[in-house]
């Protein structure tokens, strides 16, 4: 199985360098463009299946980069983005010295409260790779957030401490893993 890996499009929340969570913030006109490169990137790639998390800029981005209609998008709540409890919306160079620690170094600072862990994160994403694991895909596409991408690329870059927190992921970067019996590989990175 292939699968492809993608951050959504820019909104306007992600323009004004606003934390953006949970927040179902739709893409703007220059996501949907980082969209429509993205599928252009790839090609002619006919996906299987095509999943994202359940808020609307994921989805869409999914639509478009997955050239599927947003109704054959299969959305799952395990993909969504870290809960950024008090923190939403708040600007990211005034959340303060301990949510600042923890998003940029985790591995050292605990999150704050109200904050998910990245433990939390683990699980839910390793629930949701071992049952897409599963199926008997060729090619899959998933498409969430910055966040929960750092624990994806944990999972199937197989770190031990469950996430590669570094380099931050791009709006509609694409991340294409290998997965054959459990075991990982990237292939291609665009």
């Amino acid at each position: 199985m292939r699968i492809y890996v993608t951050r959504h499009g820019q909104t306007d929340l992600n323009a004004k360098k606003l934390m953006q969570g949970r927040s179902d913030i739709p893409l703007n006109e220059t996501g949907r463009e980082q969209a429509r490169a993205a599928r252009e990137k790839i090609g002619n790639i006919k996906f299987d299946a095509v999943y994202s998390s359940p808020l609307s800029r994921a989805v869409e981005t999914a639509s478009i980069i997955g050239n599927v209609p947003m109704d054959r998008v299969i959305t799952d709540e395990r993909i969504i983005e870290a809960d950024f409890g008090k923190y939403e919306k708040k600007p990211y160079c005034g959340v303060g010295i301990p949510m600042s620690l923890y998003w940029a170094i985790p591995e050292i600072f605990p999150a704050p409260k109200t904050v998910e862990t990245t433990a939390q994160m683990i699980e839910r994403v390793q629930s949701f790779f071992h049952e897409l694991e599963k199926e008997d895909y060729e090619n899959v596409l998933v498409a969430c957030h910055g966040g929960i991408i750092r624990v994806i690329r944990g999972y199937l870059e197989d770190a031990k401490r469950g996430y590669i927190w570094r380099p931050r992921p791009k709006n509609c970067e694409i991340r294409v893993y290998e997965s054959i019996n459990g075991k990982h590989r990237i292939l291609d990175a665009l």
